[in-house]
């Protein structure tokens, strides 16, 4: 199975202060949605991995958030593309959880649930804690340029990141590598 693990907010829509509370605030970055189209069509299952603290903070409901997923996935068959599932933690920062990002709790159950070796998936986000929650469940780390991950197209990746962080603009650029190196690399190995 091919597998991808994206992040959400920053990633694969626009990231607002106060948290995407409701559908009329989750807003797709440009080329995102053709990403995932491109992905699926290239025989990726695409899930999503994303910390909802404004869940933990009382800010919305699961009712809001299964509302904005409604409206992601309306948007996504639109263009011909789908995301499998979204894992979520649901907890404030302050709770302590396992599931929260840098921590690789949604990483390993989205490896248990797929039954998948993690080391053979693809994790993409834009903030240092996605790419550290790849990094500590075995993924092949990638950052995007938007949302938190636009600060580093001036500068080198601070070294928190790991040094085999794969970096690209966007979601798209992302897609079009990952594509192009799936149709060179042999079906049984690793990509490094």
């Amino acid at each position: 199975m091919k597998l991808v693990i994206v992040d959400r907010d920053g990633t694969l829509n626009v990231e607002r202060e106060g948290y995407i509370q409701t559908p009329d605030d989750w807003e797709p970055l440009p080329g995102a949605l053709d990403a995932i189209a491109r992905l699926n069509h290239a025989g990726w299952q695409v899930v999503i991995a994303a910390n909802m603290p404004g869940l933990g903070r009382g800010l919305f409901d699961v009712a809001a958030l299964n509302a904005i997923q409604a409206k992601l996935h309306k948007q996504l068959a639109a263009v011909g593309g789908r995301v499998e599932a979204m894992f979520y933690c649901p907890h404030a920062p302050d709770e302590g959880c396992a599931c929260r990002k840098p921590l690789p709790g949604l990483f390993v159950q989205i490896g248990e649930r797929y039954k998948v070796d993690l080391r053979q998936v693809h994790a993409v986000g834009d903030s240092e804690r996605d790419v550290q929650a790849a990094v500590a469940a075995g993924c092949v780390p990638h950052l995007v340029l938007t949302g938190k991950g636009a600060p580093a197209r001036t500068a080198p990746l601070p070294p928190a990141f790991a040094p085999h962080t794969r970096v690209h603009a966007d979601l798209a650029a992302f897609a079009t590598a990952l594509i192009a190196e799936a149709e060179v690399a042999p079906p049984t190995s690793r990509a490094a």
